[in-house]
């Protein structure tokens, strides 16, 4: 260790360590502060002990007591209940499960549960598990932007309303819909003093900043009258909304899994942050909008970074997609804890495929990426299924679809008969929307397979997945956390957490002139109930 001599001296009742284990103890010794000291042995580090002058060891450096839950903002805490600044993010079609969110939800965490894409029986039974076993706790769900499906938004937010629901993460919104607004301004109020209190909070999750700035003003008046007309709102709630952010909360959104810009979260984050500081300015709200940080968080390093930034909170996916509560199948959850940072590619994303819309899923292991690729190719090329060359058609029903043309269709038909007729009604006429139909058809059973686990479309598993994957199985080698069946997501969690407040600790040891030793400063996970101190705060 390189320091700088000072004339502060240490005093304490047991010797400072000064072997890599010690030191390591020393520095995970969160709850206590930590002291750099010299000692006749050479440098070393000890946990408590008082500061003064006089008699005692050379006070070479210090860091306060810098327990995981000290990281982030405390109004994220306080506004959502929780006792850590960190968030399980939505993964649709329930890979993000209500198991989890329970998990989660018992141990202090905000977990966002992954709506988009089910049936509202499914979502309304996983609400009312909710309700059952986490009375009071926190717990959000996702509202997803739709569209190409605008009644699914609709029905969604009206299934909302009706279970009482506190908190949506609104994610791959590119504009404000009705319905997000609906929500919003449904839970508007006045308590006794006159203030504003909205009972339904929005986390919007952003990759741009023209869209975050829409969620931090308030809801656009065109969408506010029209919602007063329709008697959706109450002349109350249409006041109220000019006095409101639309979002509470902002979650930048970096190089994630699923729908994502791929922007680097290190540019991305201070921009957010920066345009959230002008808005502020300007509103003068009495609560700012936070801004947290999402995508790329695979391990403790990128957490801490992300903090380190002005992140008021954090917020994981791809990592807790791998964990024992998560939606998805056996077989993908092997394949995801293979993964390595490079193992990863854009593809068409089925609810918005018109439009030419990408997202982030996984590579190795599956042809999905490749054969999604080419169906919107045939899109853009031909004007209906009608027009395809045979050796094309025969290709797409031979490789890639794995049955006839005809019988994706009918299946189609009866899909959107029960869902959402309106798609059928607009594709009577348009050989082109037929054929976008069909293809939309593969995108979504490639994520039933990968969820269901079917063992004879492994190829075709489309699984929403970013680098922070790859990050967290290079985090954990050697670590009991390797294995997919012993990842619970509140140990991802408790880890993540903890291992950035660690990290945090060694910067600010570095800033002081320590150089911690490679082996002392490696953070690793260890099972909690075989660690010190609570389960909330165990290395």
């Amino acid at each position: 260790m390189d320091t700088q001599t000072t004339p502060l001296r240490w005093h304490g009742g047991s010797g400072p360590s000064t072997d890599p284990a010690g030191v390591h103890r020393v520095l995970a010794d969160l709850e206590r502060p930590c002291f750099v000291v010299r000692t006749p042995d050479g440098i070393g580090a000890a946990s408590g002990g008082r500061v003064g002058t006089g008699q005692g060891l050379p006070l070479l450096a210090a860091a306060a007591p810098l327990p995981a839950r000290n990281l982030g903002s405390p109004a994220f805490l306080a506004a959502h209940g929780v006792r850590h600044a960190y968030m399980a993010g939505a993964m649709a079609g329930g890979i993000a499960s209500a198991d989890m969110v329970i998990a989660l939800a018992r141990e202090g965490f905000l977990a966002s549960y992954g709506a988009a894409g089910l049936l509202p029986e499914t979502i309304g039974k996983a609400l009312t598990r909710f309700a059952e076993e986490i009375p009071g706790l926190p717990y959000a769900v996702n509202l997803i932007h739709s569209p190409s499906e605008e009644r699914l938004e609709r029905e969604a937010v009206e299934l909302f309303l009706r279970h009482g629901v506190r908190c949506v993460e609104a994610s791959a919104f590119m504009n404000l819909s009705p319905h997000v607004v609906r929500y919003r301004l449904t839970g508007l109020r006045r308590d006794p003093s006159g203030a504003v209190v909205c009972d339904h909070r929005v986390i919007a999750k952003v990759s741009r900043p023209e869209t975050a700035e829409r969620f931090m003003r308030p809801a656009p008046a065109g969408l506010v009258s029209a919602l007063l007309d329709r008697q959706l709102i109450t002349p109350e709630q249409a006041e109220l909304a000019k006095y409101v952010p639309m979002a509470d909360d902002i979650t930048v959104e970096g190089d994630s899994g699923g729908h994502t810009d791929r922007r680097p979260l290190t540019a991305l984050l201070p921009t957010i942050l920066r345009l959230r500081d002008a808005v502020q300015h300007e509103h003068r709200y009495p609560t700012p909008v936070r801004v947290g940080a999402a995508g790329g968080l695979g391990c403790p390093t990128s957490v801490a970074a992300a903090f380190a930034m002005g992140a008021a909170y954090v917020v994981t996916g791809s990592v807790n997609q791998s964990c024992v509560e998560s939606g998805a199948s056996k077989a993908t959850k092997a394949l995801l804890a293979d993964a390595g940072i490079a193992d990863f590619e854009m593809a068409p994303a089925a609810d918005m495929f018109e439009m030419g819309v990408e997202l982030q899923v996984l590579k190795k292991g599956t042809l999905f990426p490749m054969r999604a690729k080419r169906l919107y190719e045939l899109y853009q090329t031909y004007d209906g299924l009608e027009a395809l060359p045979g050796a094309e058609r025969a290709k797409l029903e031979q490789q890639i679809l794995r049955r006839p043309l005809e019988d994706v269709w009918q299946e189609c038909v009866r899909y959107f008969t029960r869902r959402d007729p309106e798609q059928l009604a607009r594709a009577a006429d348009s050989p082109k929307r037929r054929m976008a139909l069909v293809f939309r058809w593969y995108l979504g059973m490639a994520s039933r397979w990968s969820t269901v686990g079917d063992p004879d479309r492994v190829l075709d598993y489309q699984v929403w997945c970013g680098p922070a994957m790859g990050a967290f199985n290079d985090w954990v080698t050697a670590s009991y956390l390797k294995a997919p069946r012993n990842r619970k997501v509140t140990d991802v969690a408790h880890h993540l957490m903890r291992g950035a407040a660690f990290q945090t600790r060694l910067a600010q040891l570095r800033l002081a002139g320590v150089r911690v030793p490679a082996s002392a400063a490696d953070y690793r996970p260890v099972p909690l109930e075989a660690s010190a101190g609570t389960p909330a705060e165990a290395a």
